[in-house]
């Protein structure tokens, strides 16, 4: 062999020794990846299209409820882009949303003083008469509360939910059951507290449910100061009486898609790790951390890792999930777009928690409590662990025990695992579903850092020699 072929075979090893080292017995995850992660981290923090994107999607597209024009716009928008990155098989998967309107909506107490109520109406809300509801309100702070105090008590009447902070998981209940309760008991409406443990005098929207062969009545959310206010004067022995207004309703399904777009595996394409977050938003505010900065991020991700030049053995897959806010449809649609396919997602990781610092994943897996002894469950944890250290450099490694997101959902209850992006977790629910979840709420380094974390993670997940979870 002469001398430009030894070369030329030298040459070709270093490229695909660099591209694919060999796998050490004893070599672990952290020590694989360093390199290859250290470089997406470093393009991440120093990335600046990623932030024109989310910049864009908010300030001139603004909110995104289902079947609006706005989340239309933003979808058409995203798709357009992708396939001008070059990103691989960039498609609008179809999913039937529902779609609600709020319109015109106001509150007042008219006894025994004057004074306005800001409100929000409830997703899926009914619209109250044209002329309104007038009626005195009954104040109460609990389920049990309410049923203590029976149909006497309560028919005719618009139930105020001045409940306690508890967290979100047990606060939002009374939005979601809160106006069927009530209307069990012959109530004409209901005001929910504001789902928030801190309040600057704002509403805080989100989703209801009727419960089926129950009649149905507006809600609304009120502020915390106007619960705790009407609170107050109940036990003072005031009976105040409310005017609520709404012209909130239901309109035929329309038509959205999922935004698909991926970098297809160099030896195992077949094989998927998915990740993304929820496109769609309240209709107020600009949804900045709920959830377009998860999607922009997870989507600049994938940009980085194709600019980088990295293709890893299996297929990196981003998903913008639509109606996560009024339906999941976009999480269901994507399950039965997947078909039996779904045995070859490997991973699933969503993004749902708003844009504060990011500290890391949980991780769950469906049939095993976290709890629990699972060696199943253990050694992927370990591996996941390994993969956390390399984001140490940026505070955003830790790994717990539990997790997963809404659109994932269909996924991990068919076996795949999952993993929910935490945060520090101090502002999101003073923001979220109000006017007020705007970009300027969002911390630029601490989006980058987004990026970063998606990036490795998905990366290395879509790139490790064996699945993260051995098949059955």
């Amino acid at each position: 062999m002469g001398h430009r072929g030894r070369v030329f075979w030298v040459f070709i090893l270093i490229v695909f020794s660099g591209a694919y080292p060999a796998v050490r017995a004893d070599e672990s995850l952290a020590e694989r990846y360093r390199e290859v992660a250290g470089r997406i981290i470093g393009a991440a923090l120093t990335d600046v299209d990623g932030w024109e994107k989310l910049t864009y999607l908010t300030t001139e597209i603004g909110h995104r409820l289902s079947g609006s024009k706005e989340l239309e716009r933003a979808i058409e928008w995203a798709h357009e882009g992708m396939k001008k990155e070059d990103l691989e098989n960039a498609i609008l998967q179809p999913v039937k949303v529902p779609h609600w309107v709020r319109g015109d909506e106001y509150a007042e107490v008219v006894a025994p003083v004057s004074k306005s109520l800001s409100i929000l109406g409830l997703g899926s809300s009914v619209a109250t008469p044209e002329e309104g509801i007038t009626a005195p309100v009954v104040v109460v702070e609990s389920f049990d509360e309410l049923q203590s105090l029976g149909r006497e008590k309560v028919e005719g009447k618009i139930v105020v939910y001045a409940v306690a902070w508890e967290g979100y998981g047990r606060t939002v209940r009374y939005r979601g059951a809160g106006a069927s309760q009530a209307a069990k008991l012959g109530a004409v409406a209901a005001l929910v507290r504001s789902a928030t443990g801190t309040s600057i005098y704002s509403p805080h929207t989100g989703g209801m449910r009727y419960e089926e062969g129950v009649p149905k009545i507006p809600a609304a959310a009120v502020t915390v100061e106007d619960a705790m206010w009407m609170k107050q004067m109940a036990e003072a022995g005031k009976e105040i009486q409310v005017k609520l207004y709404m012209e909130a309703k239901s309109l035929p399904e329309a038509d959205s898609a999922n935004v698909i777009a991926e970098i297809t595996g160099s030896e195992k394409p077949e094989e998927v790790v998915v990740m993304g977050g929820h496109y769609d938003s309240w209709d107020v505010g600009q949804g900045a951390h709920d959830d377009g900065a998860a999607c922009i991020a997870a989507w600049q991700a994938l940009t980085i890792i194709k600019e980088l030049g990295l293709r890893p053995r299996r297929t990196l897959r981003v998903v913008l999930w639509t109606n996560e806010e009024n339906g999941l449809r976009g999480g269901r649609g994507y399950r039965e777009w997947v078909g039996d396919d779904v045995s070859n997602h490997v991973a699933a990781i969503e993004m749902d928690g708003g844009a504060e610092r990011p500290i890391g994943f949980g991780f769950g897996l469906v049939g095993v409590d976290p709890g629990e002894e699972s060696p199943e469950y253990e050694a992927a944890f370990k591996k996941l662990q390994q993969i956390g250290s390399l984001l140490d450099v940026i505070e955003a490694g830790e790994v717990t025990r539990g997790g997963g997101g809404a659109d994932i959902g269909p996924l991990m209850q068919d076996g795949v695992p999952g993993l929910g992006l935490r945060t520090v977790g101090e502002h999101y629910f003073d923001w979220h579903h109000t006017r007020a979840d705007t970009l300027d709420k969002v911390d630029i380094q601490n989006f980058r850092k987004a990026i970063a974390l998606l990036g490795v993670f998905g990366y290395v997940l879509a790139d490790m020699p064996d699945r993260l979870v051995k098949e059955n």
